[in-house]
């Protein structure tokens, strides 16, 4: 019998990555807080999760193509679909979006998730050496 990584843990190893994934997004309008016409952005855990589930429920559906040169529609779901530009509480005169304030905080929650979701992958990966030991 073969152990499934996939379905052992879950949802969980997308949901580490999308929050690193975040954490770039959030430290890249950190650093260009005082860029002029730099519109902020941001990633939408509820939306990528939704989208993650209803794809590992359903049947993959295939593509056919004509040509062997044709670009493959794979592994688009985390691309540019789901980075959202945030909306400012104050208009700025440079109109740049981001409020490091607002930053900061997301970047720091992002942080304490990314850890809980380590820390519950990291306890996942023990039950399964344990289990494999017959501990």
């Amino acid at each position: 019998m073969t152990i499934s990584f996939e379905s052992a843990l879950g949802i969980h190893e997308k949901a580490l990555g999308f929050r690193a994934q975040r954490a770039e997004v959030l430290a890249n309008n950190m650093t260009n807080a005082d860029t002029p016409n730099y519109k902020a952005r941001d990633l939408d855990f509820a939306s990528v999760l939704a989208a993650q589930s209803a794809k590992s429920q359903r049947v993959p559906a295939g593509l056919s193509t004509t040509n062997s040169r044709h670009i493959a529609a794979e592994g688009l779901a985390m691309g540019g679909a789901d980075l959202a530009y945030r909306t400012p509480f104050q208009p700025s005169l440079d109109q740049n979006t981001v409020d490091l304030q607002v930053e900061q905080a997301s970047y720091a929650e992002n942080a304490v998730q990314f850890q809980a979701s380590f820390t519950f992958l990291n306890s996942k990966f023990k039950g399964l050496v344990s289990a494999l030991r017959g501990d």
